[in-house]
């Protein structure tokens, strides 16, 4: 599902027009882009957190002369962490799928 997808759900659901399901969608993206760049976490109970981590930084291979090594550097990236609401429609999705 992509965005113009997720928005036609929404404003399906919510009664709200698909434009005004794009803003929100557009307004949540930016409120949690903000909050994780300012070092803190999103927490939607049930669903799950937003947070931002710091990868350290390792030794690689270059791909373009395998024999040669690199220095990656330690780098931000997002973490998400599924809530136990999720976790636990997924498992009942799939004991009820595989039978």
């Amino acid at each position: 599902m992509n965005k113009a997808e997720l928005a036609s759900v929404i404003a399906d659901k919510c009664n709200v027009t698909k434009k005004q399901a794009e803003d929100i969608l557009d307004c949540l993206t930016g409120v949690v882009i903000d909050t994780i760049k300012a070092g803190g976490e999103v927490t939607l109970t049930g669903f799950g957190t937003f947070s931002a981590r710091v990868r350290k930084g390792r030794e690689g291979v270059n791909p373009q002369k395998p024999a040669e090594k690199i220095t990656i550097p330690p780098t931000k990236v997002v973490k998400f962490k599924a809530g136990k609401t999720l976790k636990d429609s997924l498992k009942a999705s799939q004991s009820t799928s595989t039978i």
